[in-house]
């Protein structure tokens, strides 16, 4: 498995940051040193997705790190197993991550949609979750715009869905943009890629987003740029998977292209650190930080 280790596209953009995170030492990172000096100040948003189900302790784990970062905590989908009914959430979800519910701007999953329309998940979580039903919506941190997207409905080029995106991103006058969903456009996971979503990373593409994060695979990983062919490119956008936050991790398949760090071994969370023009990450587990790196908006 590839060495999680900070990254940058631009090197004096990473001397700027310097102190956010631990230096890569052929090693994942055990967690932040107390004596580094403190991050540049920006918006946080934490979360992860295939979170809470009564079986596992896996979400009171990852519900036990949010407790320690402040910030919104975004969801990418399937929220409460086995199925989204109002028992799940209540039962699971709630012991959990439902603390944190003032602050949580979620996306559907697939087991959310186990129960007809979702329509638990639309009560559970209410204006917080966009209009009732439709299961995308965008919303403002600092400079950046953030769009949480519904991968269960449909997205192709002439769906309502992709006419209210194009709008939104018509609207956004700031160089900083990222996208969250639940099924992963590519995945080395055992469910693999999924190209539902791929008329949307087109779009996004088009538009210089500059991150997507997906759930959906219950492990974490992160790609190079690339666009929705699968081709690395600068310009591209970067994807992370952190189906991590709760429900039983899941070993990995065959490695796709562009994959650089993996990991299916840890419950944890994505810290993103969103500042004017660029961003930085850290996957926090019970453990410690087990990947960081940063990157400037396109």
């Amino acid at each position: 498995m590839p060495t999680a280790c900070r990254t940058t596209r631009d090197p004096a953009f990473a001397l700027l940051l310097a102190g956010l995170f631990l230096a890569c030492s052929g090693s994942p990172a055990s967690g932040p040193d107390p004596d580094d000096d403190d991050p540049p100040v920006g918006e946080v948003l934490v979360g992860a997705g295939d979170i809470a189900a009564c079986d596992s302790d896996g979400d009171e784990a990852t519900a036990a790190l949010l407790d320690e970062i402040d910030g919104t905590v975004f969801t990418s989908g399937d929220n409460a197993y086995p199925d989204g009914t109002r028992e799940d959430f209540q039962n699971c979800y709630e012991q959990s991550w439902g603390r944190h519910l003032s602050r949580t701007r979620p996306a559907p999953g697939n087991h959310d949609y186990n129960t007809p329309d979702a329509v638990p998940y639309y009560e559970y979580f209410g204006a917080r979750a966009g209009p009732p039903g439709r299961g995308y919506y965008s919303y403002r941190l600092g400079s950046w715009q953030v769009l949480s997207l519904n991968s269960n409905v449909p997205a192709g080029r002439q769906s309502d869905q992709m006419v209210w995106l194009q709008a939104e991103l018509s609207t956004h006058t700031g160089s900083c943009t990222l996208a969250y969903w639940h099924h992963p456009l590519f995945s080395s996971g055992d469910n693999g890629s999924d190209d539902h979503m791929k008329s949307v990373w087109e779009v996004l593409d088009t538009a210089g987003v500059d991150l997507i994060v997906t759930g959906h695979d219950h492990n974490y990983e992160r790609f190079a740029p690339q666009d929705a062919e699968g081709n690395a490119t600068a310009l591209g956008i970067r994807q992370i998977v952190v189906g991590s936050g709760g429900e039983g991790l899941r070993p990995f398949k065959a490695v796709v292209r562009n994959s650089l760090v993996r990991n299916a071994t840890d419950f944890g969370v994505l810290k993103l650190t969103l500042t004017t023009e660029a961003y930085a990450w850290e996957f926090i587990t019970p453990g410690g930080v087990k990947d960081s790196g940063s990157d400037r908006c396109a």
